[in-house]
């Protein structure tokens, strides 16, 4: 059988994210710039079978905000860490729309289906914590 080199090819951070990483924290400022709302991080580095670091999820009113949101923190990303996302996903229907830092992966969801996938629930062995800036 031959190797997955899709996993060979992601880039792999030298260091392992913190809540206080500047990404994870760029993150976190842009969704709450454009508004996002239940904006919830999930700790996977205790979790031997997760595929980052960290889940950073949240909700948007509409497919318009879903994407907006999406693109600021790409924005914001590459501005203050020069880095782009490894890829993304959903932009095409605004109901989810995941970008994907290798370490940190954003969620960006409509709250329907935010509910339908309760990806909270599915990672429930994970630390979490709320960013809501109320």
């Amino acid at each position: 059988m031959a190797p997955l080199t899709v996993l060979s090819t992601r880039k792999k951070a030298q260091l392992r994210l913190t809540r206080e990483s500047e990404i994870f924290t760029t993150i976190i400022k842009a969704i709450q710039d454009k508004k996002g709302e239940n904006i919830v991080s999930l700790d996977l580095r205790q979790i031997p079978e997760a595929v980052a670091d960290f889940f950073i999820l949240c909700e948007a009113n509409s497919g318009t905000q879903v994407k907006a949101i999406a693109d600021y923190v790409a924005e914001e990303v590459e501005k203050y860490t020069d880095e782009e996302p490894y890829k993304h996903e959903g932009f095409a229907s605004q109901h989810w729309v995941l970008v994907d830092y290798v370490n940190v992966v954003v969620h960006i969801f409509q709250p329907e289906n935010r509910r339908f996938y309760n990806l909270e629930e599915m990672w429930s062995d994970a630390d979490r914590m709320d960013h809501n800036d109320d």
